[in-house]
């Protein structure tokens, strides 16, 4: 199996923003629902990215900006260090970047990675997204309608 390129992480290959509306995560031992995770699967992928690249010592940023059909879409991209402000949670192994903004809208979020037929990567299960678009690439929360 390839891996997807640094390029197609750095582009914010992420799949199924609708995820988080039907995929609600429950608070497990230890984590609160603030705090971002990672799966098992994204770790190892995220981990084979980042020595691929000779970056170990690196982070991944997880962001939301706006754009797309519905409002809002994700980000992810490959980071040495945390920018002024950000919030640095570790899950998994990995070190995740989350601006004070994005931290708002990725309260309980999940990053996975996906294998199908069509092609590997990465999706955030987000429990804030209360509706998205067709294409499950952008969405929009209840508090803002954004």
């Amino acid at each position: 199996m390839q891996l997807p390129s640094p390029e197609a992480l750095l582009r914010g290959r992420v799949v199924g923003a609708a995820e988080g509306i039907y995929n609600r995560q429950k608070e497990a031992p230890g984590r609160t629902m603030t705090d971002i995770n990672v799966t098992e699967l994204a770790a190892t992928k995220i981990t084979e990215i980042l020595a691929e690249e000779s970056k170990q010592e690196s982070g991944l940023r997880v962001f939301v900006q706006g754009g797309g059909c519905s409002g809002f879409q994700y980000g992810l991209m490959i980071e040495e260090a945390p920018g002024a402000g950000d919030r640095v949670i570790e899950s998994n192994g990995i070190r995740l970047f989350v601006d004070p903004i994005s931290i708002r809208y990725l309260k309980g979020a999940q990053v996975d990675f996906v294998d199908s037929i069509s092609g590997g990567g990465f999706t955030i299960k987000n429990p804030n997204a209360r509706s998205t678009c067709g294409c499950g690439q952008s969405f929009t929360t209840e508090d803002t309608g954004n």
